[in-house]
């Protein structure tokens, strides 16, 4: 696989096949990721690998902290406040299309609720990965980690692995930490559902949609 097909094929899986991942594909796939840039070289990433009792552990948690009603307290506030356009409106969009995907009505709450909490349980994949940093690096190192898990996604890709990034599976940090034994001087940046993907679930078949090169880029000459 090529460097573009890897790019323009990955999506955000999110039905997985009952299939373990071997441990060595893993570390190849961090491997190669770990060529990514950081400034000065800083290499900001670290990773909590979590499979088998632990992750089914860690997802029952997540799930009961959701159920006691406790209010997400991430690390960090990944979306704004308040939504303006044109965000608003793809945010929407989004949504839209992979209720649609999933065959679910815009006024089945029930259902609706089902899919979100399918996050916590990292829809099904056998591996997820969690990103930390130290929480004294600056604002560069976020763009170092983001470059860095774009790294991981697509070096996925070569095995035939798909992945998820997953910002929820952040919402309760302490009990990341806890499964993972990082120390509270470690900043959680988000989880990463990773496994085979279900070529015959409907949701691996959605893809959101992309603004042309056009809307979004400025030519200086």
């Amino acid at each position: 696989m090529n460097v573009l097909e890897a790019i323009e094929g990955r999506i955000s899986t999110r039905a997985y096949l009952d299939k373990p991942v071997a441990d060595e594909t893993v570390r190849r796939i961090l491997d190669v990721a770990r060529w990514s840039p950081s400034g000065v070289n800083t290499q900001p990433w670290k990773v909590a690998v979590v499979k088998g009792e632990a992750l089914a552990r860690l997802s029952q948690a997540l799930l009961a902290r959701q159920a006691e009603g406790a209010r997400p307290a991430p690390d960090y506030q990944y979306y704004p406040g308040e939504w303006v356009a044109p965000y608003k409106e793809r945010r929407f969009q989004c949504g839209m299309d992979l209720y649609k995907a999933l065959g679910i009505g815009r006024e089945d709450r029930e259902k609706r609720l089902e899919a979100a909490l399918n996050n916590y349980r990292f829809f099904g994949a056998p591996v997820s990965l969690f990103f930390f940093m130290d929480k004294s690096l600056g604002q560069g190192s976020w763009l170092d980690m983001g470059m860095f898990i774009q790294s991981v996604m697509l070096a996925a890709r070569e095995f035939g692995l798909g992945s998820c990034p997953q910002a929820s599976t952040a919402d309760y940090p302490d009990l990341v930490r806890e499964a993972t034994g990082m120390s509270d001087d470690q900043l959680l940046l988000c989880g990463l559902a990773l496994g085979y993907p279900d070529p015959e679930h409907p949701v691996n078949r959605y893809r959101t949609r992309r603004e042309n090169v056009g809307n979004f880029t400025v030519w200086v000459e």
